[in-house]
């Protein structure tokens, strides 16, 4: 079997070039206004430049974004450039849920790979993977799958499973018992 390549929607990429381009561009056009008359139009330039710089990291960072799957295991380099490979042995199954957005009734799909000894693995937000590639993961890892039938809170998905959550995700819930 060949390993699958799975990369982040490219529409996101499209979107938040635009919405950055949609704040800054305005913003610099006054700068640059208020400033080139005056001579004191470099340090304006010098926060594009470090702008620009901090944008194309950002491009860079996205696009080697990627997880491989295929039925030896799975890896994934995240955004910040970590690397992190797990063989099948190491996969004890395959969470996949619906989580409610914030604030919103839309839900997104999650897909969490978790060990054998139940710490996340990896974990696929809808909001960058289609259900397609989380579809993939599922058929090359032959680990059981756990699919939550009704769509969950990120407070629900705190008080059941805390170990999918980011650390940053996690509140403290009010345990009773």
């Amino acid at each position: 079997m060949h390993a699958h390549a799975l990369r982040p929607q490219g529409r996101l990429l499209l979107q938040s070039g635009l919405s950055v381009l949609a704040l800054v561009a305005p913003i610099s056009a006054v700068l640059f206004w208020l400033t080139i008359p005056t001579g004191t139009w470099q340090p304006v330039a010098i926060a594009q430049g470090v702008l620009v710089a901090i944008c194309a990291l950002a491009y860079l960072a996205f696009t080697r974004t990627i997880i491989r799957v295929d039925a030896d295991g799975i890896s994934e380099r995240g955004f910040l450039g970590r690397v992190a490979s797990f063989s099948t042995a190491e996969v004890g199954s395959v969470v996949l849920l619906d989580l409610y957005q914030s604030g919103a009734l839309d839900t997104q799909p999650q897909l969490f790979v978790t060990g054998t000894d139940g710490r996340l693995l990896v974990r696929m937000r809808g909001q960058y993977y289609s259900r397609g590639a989380m579809d993939t993961v599922i058929d090359q890892l032959a680990v059981p799958v756990v699919r939550v039938p009704e769509p969950m809170t990120l407070q629900d998905l705190n008080r059941a499973r805390p170990e999918l959550l980011y650390w940053f995700e996690r509140r403290l819930t009010g345990r009773t018992g």
